[in-house]
């Protein structure tokens, strides 16, 4: 004579139960299927000669935020823009995995309150993040770096993360007797995993950092974002920070750095910087874009510039047009300060995905670059640079 008022309670709990393992199971996959998109298109007819030159390329990418995402990166996944098999079918040789950690609604380019709604808590949540990390910026960036480490354990034969110049050359090594091998690099897109805490640094790198984003869309205890309200340069936080990276030998990435602190770094830092992920504003007056006359200053200390895939940086994101950015930036730096950073994986739609860049190869060609243009801005300008940098 009980079960009926049993039932009236239990049953409501059960279905609440339920629809909640629902949405953890299907709303990560739905939420990045809405910001991480590929233009619809039709197979890039590649001829059997770029093809070719294409595959005997060592190319490398500054950016991209795929451990952000609850995907296995050794599957081939019909969401997003980067795994394994995409980057191998792109005979991608070298990627850069970028850790973010805070990021506000809508990724305003002109204006975010540093104390504004931050995306990455409750995407941690609903990807059912270790609680650590729901409240904790460092502890975000340590999970993101777990996954790279576990990716590496796991596919010993199919990946690698390089820590140190020499894990790169061995890298390179292989690459030329015909492994398909893919190397991995972890940056941190803006400091705020830092927490406002020096000692973080040391931490950070223990894990594997070897690239430190300063700013990404908030003002922070280092300095002034390009998307941020103070337009300041560094704090003295800040300054400290970059003496401890460079004591460490961890590369600094100004990407979403306000001028000021972009000339205050300038000033400061004795290694030569990274935009890892960027257009040029002659080319594309975007407010997500520094000056051509900061870049010029950047390439002329020895920094590398990597142009990235979507129309906030390159305002077209075919094919064609990022070409078209590339060669600005050759005419505007030189050639050898030019990389590519896609940004894939970073909340934005692009034309391809990685398994689909020998497009790129195929429009450097019918714009007129040299092989050797070609060679340099898909990779080896990178591979440079990491060999300079690395310890």
């Amino acid at each position: 004579m009980r079960r009926a008022p049993i039932l009236l309670i239990v049953l409501p709990v059960i279905i609440l139960l339920v629809l909640a393992a629902g949405f953890f199971m299907l709303a990560p996959a739905q939420i990045e299927k809405s910001l991480n998109r590929v233009t619809a298109h039709t197979p890039f007819p590649i001829p059997k000669q770029t093809q070719e030159l294409h595959n005997s390329l060592i190319i490398g990418d500054l950016h991209a935020d795929s451990t952000l995402w609850k995907r296995d990166l050794r599957k081939h996944s019909s969401r997003g823009h980067v795994d394994l098999p995409r980057l191998r079918e792109g005979n991608v040789a070298l990627q850069m995995f970028t850790s973010v950690t805070k990021s506000p609604r809508g990724q305003n380019y002109t204006h975010n309150a540093t104390d504004s709604s931050d995306n990455i808590t409750l995407l941690a949540i609903a990807q059912l993040w270790p609680i650590r990390t729901w409240n904790n910026l460092t502890e975000r960036a340590l999970y993101e770096a777990e996954k790279i480490h576990h990716l590496d354990q796991a596919s010993p034969d199919e990946f690698k993360l390089i820590l140190t110049s020499n894990d790169l050359q061995n890298l390179i090594e292989q690459r030329k007797k015909g492994s398909k091998i893919i190397g991995g690099l972890l940056g941190t897109e803006g400091s705020h995993a830092l927490e406002g805490k020096l000692e973080n640094i040391q931490r950070l790198y223990d894990t594997g950092y070897r690239m430190m984003g300063l700013q990404h869309f908030f003002d922070n205890q280092l300095g002034g974002s390009l998307h941020g309200e103070s337009n300041e340069g560094l704090t003295q936080f800040g300054k400290d920070a970059i003496m401890e990276m460079e004591r460490l030998g961890i590369m600094i990435d100004v990407a979403h750095s306000s001028p000021k602190v972009v000339e205050d770094v300038l000033a400061l830092a004795n290694s030569p910087l990274i935009v890892s992920h960027t257009g040029f504003y002659g080319h594309c007056p975007s407010p997500r874009n520094i000056s051509d006359e900061l870049m010029k200053r950047i390439a002329a200390k020895g920094g590398l510039i990597g142009v990235g895939y979507w129309k906030g940086a390159v305002c077209d994101d075919i094919p064609e047009n990022i070409v078209q950015a590339i060669r600005y930036g050759i005419d505007l730096v030189g050639v050898d300060h030019i990389a590519l950073g896609s940004d894939f994986d970073g909340s934005v739609s692009t034309h391809f995905n990685s398994s689909e860049l020998a497009v790129l190869t195929d429009e450097m060609l019918k714009a007129g670059f040299t092989e050797t243009e070609i060679r340099k801005v898909m990779g080896e300008n990178m591979v440079r640079f990491l060999a300079q940098q690395l310890p």
